[in-house]
């Protein structure tokens, strides 16, 4: 499938409908894995999902799915152990993954008290890649780089595929960029996985929030419980470590 792209290890494109554009409150209605590995045949997995939830008519605008196509089929944390062992010893990559498609995933392992673990995972986001070099949405970048149209935009299934198709030709457009997954992590990932917090001088800096801008250190001894928020709250869990290490160092 790849001409460029070299696998280490199983990688996972990821991709998710939903019933809004909030992971901490909104749920999956459709999920697509498109899972690859070196010598094998990528297999793709797609399931509708029942979000317990009604379905706002916006929502539905966008991807098509309505309450009614989505009532006979299962819940998340019917098939969460299903998608966690899936996913088990994956790299992840898809469109949009670390602001939108991950946490929305996470919170709902969580939901469903499965131990979904992102230590030890190269988490490659494609949108990233393409926003560092041409800023633009997904259907955009299909035909930019694989020069062909999107037919079905917004159909899980159909964006996974593109999304997979996406990275590996812009491995190929941009030759200076590593083929290799976990080397790809590393070049896009210049603190944590969601990019909330930059290095500033050899330190972590807030990169959003009314901190921004701000040595993490330094808002660990002016305002600790802005820290202890962060800890209450949806955050990766990179993050919270940063966060725990600031507040053991105390006053530095």
């Amino acid at each position: 499938m790849f001409q460029c792209l070299q696998l280490d290890r199983p990688l996972a494109f990821i991709d998710m409908e939903s019933t809004g554009l909030n992971p901490a409150t909104d749920r999956v209605v459709e999920i697509a894995v498109l899972r690859c590995a070196r010598g094998q045949e990528p297999i793709l997995v797609s399931r509708r999902i029942n979000p317990v939830v009604p379905i706002p008519p916006t929502a539905t605008v966008i991807h098509g799915i309505t309450d009614a196509d989505v009532s006979e089929c299962p819940r998340f944390d019917e098939i969460a152990q299903k998608v966690d062992r899936f996913l088990d010893g994956c790299d992840l990559a898809g469109y949009g993954l670390k602001k939108f498609d991950l946490p929305l995933l996470s919170a709902e392992f969580r939901r469903a008290g499965v131990q979904f673990l992102l230590m030890g995972r190269a988490v490659i986001d494609v949108l990233q890649i393409y926003h560092s070099r041409e800023r633009r949405d997904l259907q955009s970048a299909f035909a930019f780089y694989c020069g062909k149209r999107q037919e079905q935009a917004h159909r899980a299934d159909q964006d996974v595929l593109a999304t997979a198709l996406i990275l590996d030709a812009q491995l190929q457009h941009y030759r200076d960029l590593p083929q290799n997954v976990g080397e790809l992590h590393r070049q896009f990932m210049e603190v944590d996985l969601a990019g909330r917090f930059r290095m500033a001088d050899g330190e972590p800096v807030f990169a959003f929030g009314k901190h921004t801008g701000r040595r993490l250190r330094d808002v660990a001894n002016a305002d600790p419980g802005y820290l202890d928020w962060i800890l209450a709250s949806d955050f990766f869990e990179d993050v919270k470590e940063l966060v725990r290490k600031a507040i053991g160092q105390g006053n530095v």
